[in-house]
């Protein structure tokens, strides 16, 4: 009895665990975000790739909710597993011209 009572609390529990997986929302694929977002199918996964296409990276994860269909209720769930690495690229640091002028010198 107890073995079936496991089992069951395990299937129950499962796809509330396998629901709300990691995802970068900045980089995956819409069916990456299907099934790794709790409330996410894939009509809402193809419109959050197509806002990113169109606007660039999210900076946040409540800037989800400019995307349409996309509510401040379903981010809050879902929280811990939005990553938003790489909203903003880092820039290559211009050589300062003590730099420059060392490499001109090195060269020439």
């Amino acid at each position: 009895m107890n073995r079936y009572l496991v089992a069951l609390a395990g299937l129950l529990l499962a796809p509330a665990a396998l629901a709300s997986t990691p995802v970068n929302i900045n980089t995956a694929d819409a069916s990456t975000l299907a099934g790794s977002l709790d409330g996410v199918g894939l009509a809402k996964a193809k419109a959050i790739v197509a806002w990113r296409d169109a606007h660039g990276p999210f900076e946040s994860a409540d800037q989800l909710t400019e995307v349409k269909g996309i509510g401040a209720s379903l981010i809050d769930r879902n929280r811990d597993a939005i990553q938003v690495d790489g909203a903003r690229p880092a820039r290559k640091a211009k050589p300062s011209r003590t730099a420059r002028a060392k490499a001109d010198a090195d060269e020439g």
